[in-house]
């Protein structure tokens, strides 16, 4: 059961499993990753995010029988691991194989920039004295057997420097391997259970979409008034809502910020935070920001900035934290 999710559409997660290989030795994986690739019913696929399993409960018996025409329905048992393989090839596997491609190119091209810069100094200077013993010895002088330390050593570095160089050249090449499911599940939005009890989420959903755009909008307009480019990734379900690129400092690539968007209506007490957005926020530390907005009708107050707003990690059957709204706001902060 997906608690987050007020809709009604069910969709049947897949954990799909890739791994891009050392080219030269395909034993070697250099990176592996489990994504995420959900289906619903019209056979529409999307990517699931980084770990969405981890906001899921398990479902109770009275839940599993207000769905058990869900579970029977034929669209489960279609070729949707086909769909879903298919899915994550032309999506999902590239981008990681493009990803760890670049990063092993970069570390490739730095290593070997320092690799030649120290040993061609070596090789240099070896030759150099190589050249002025050749000389001594012309001279007469009794230089053989230092002559011929310093010609083996030109050697043995010029013999590492194209052994690394060729080392270096291998280490850009990497090959991705076929991804494959490793699991799957029938996830069931909260919404659809509260559908079958009888109750009428509409409203409400309609209410917290309402909000949450209002939120949205507050936090893009406040970032791009202080001359930072907002991204909004709410949809790429990434870990979080805007992606915020803050100004070059010292010559080299913009650092960002990720802000996790929360809007309140006017009355409500406690934000909820789930287990995915709590392990963000902890593993990103400083680059994570909890934005609340607080939206009543046409008006709104904030937003409001938290910083560092987690300080542990949920418990192991933890899928979600309330969090208390006015303890918040004491240590909020403007954006800046």
């Amino acid at each position: 059961v997906d608690p987050n999710d007020p809709g009604v559409t069910p969709r049947v997660l897949f954990i799909i499993d890739h791994s891009v290989r050392d080219g030269n030795d395909e034993n070697r994986t250099v990176s592996r990753r489990m994504q995420f690739v959900a289906i619903d019913a019209e056979g529409r696929a999307e990517n699931a995010g980084w770990a969405p399993h981890l906001d899921l409960q398990p479902i109770g018996e009275e839940e599993r029988r207000m769905v058990a025409d869900v579970l029977a329905s034929p669209w489960i048992s279609s070729d949707l691991e086909r769909m879903a393989l298919g899915y994550a090839t032309e999506r999902l596997v590239p981008a990681h194989f493009e990803e760890v491609k670049d990063r092993r190119e970069r570390m490739a091209d730095r290593t070997l920039a320092a690799v030649q810069a120290r040993l061609v100094k070596e090789i240099n200077f070896w030759q150099d004295r190589y050249l002025k013993l050749q000389g001594d010895l012309r001279a007469g002088k009794e230089v053989r057997m230092n002559l011929e330390n310093a010609r083996r050593t030109v050697d043995d570095l010029t013999t590492r420097l194209e052994r690394r160089r060729r080392d270096l050249a291998a280490m850009r090449h990497v090959i991705s391997a076929t991804p494959v499911i490793a699991g799957g599940a029938l996830v069931i939005p909260a919404g659809l259970l509260a559908t079958r009890r009888g109750e009428e989420p509409g409203v409400d959903a309609a209410a917290r979409k309402y909000v949450e755009a209002v939120a949205m909008r507050a936090v893009m307009e406040a970032e791009r008034a202080l001359g930072r480019e907002a991204i909004d990734v709410s949809a790429e379900k990434c870990g979080w809502d805007v992606t915020v690129l803050l100004p070059e400092t010292d010559g080299t690539a913009p650092k960002t910020r990720h802000i996790e968007v929360k809007g309140r209506a006017k009355g409500q007490t406690t934000v909820t935070v789930s287990r995915n957005e709590i392990l963000y926020g902890l593993n990103q530390a400083d680059k994570f920001v909890l934005a609340i907005v607080l939206v009543d009708g046409d008006e709104y107050e904030g937003p409001f900035y938290i910083r560092e707003p987690f300080d542990r990690e949920p418990g192991w059957a933890v899928t979600s934290v309330n969090l208390d709204l006015a303890s918040l706001l004491n240590r909020a902060e403007q954006p800046h």
